[in-house]
């Protein structure tokens, strides 16, 4: 069974047991996250599209660890002018255990 949900303006394809890496949530590592805007939810007895969600469908997720992703170099360039910039950025991450999906 697996499902795809939308998050944090994100869509995601989840099945239970896996590991997700989302942006930033402000959460305790341990707690849970109910994730109730389920698009689609496929299993043996066939495929529900949402219009635009799953009625009384929703996905349980617990924090694993917060961390940082790898680092991104953004550079800029004129050329001529002698003008070049570099920067760098790392992003936070959650990750998030799934766990058991409800499709009611």
């Amino acid at each position: 069974m697996h499902a795809i949900i939308e998050f944090q303006g994100c869509q995601y394809r989840v099945q239970q047991g896996e590991k997700l890496q989302i942006r930033s949530l402000d959460a305790e590592p341990g707690s849970k996250v109910l994730l109730d805007r389920v698009l689609l939810i496929a299993d043996d007895s066939g495929v529900r599209v949402g219009r635009p969600v799953v009625e009384g469908a929703s996905v349980d997720a617990v924090v694993l660890r917060h961390e940082r992703g790898p680092k991104m170099i953004i550079g800029k360039f004129k050329r001529r002018k002698d003008y070049r910039r570099r920067k760098g950025y790392r992003d936070d991450r959650t990750i998030l255990e799934i766990g058991a999906i409800h499709g009611a």
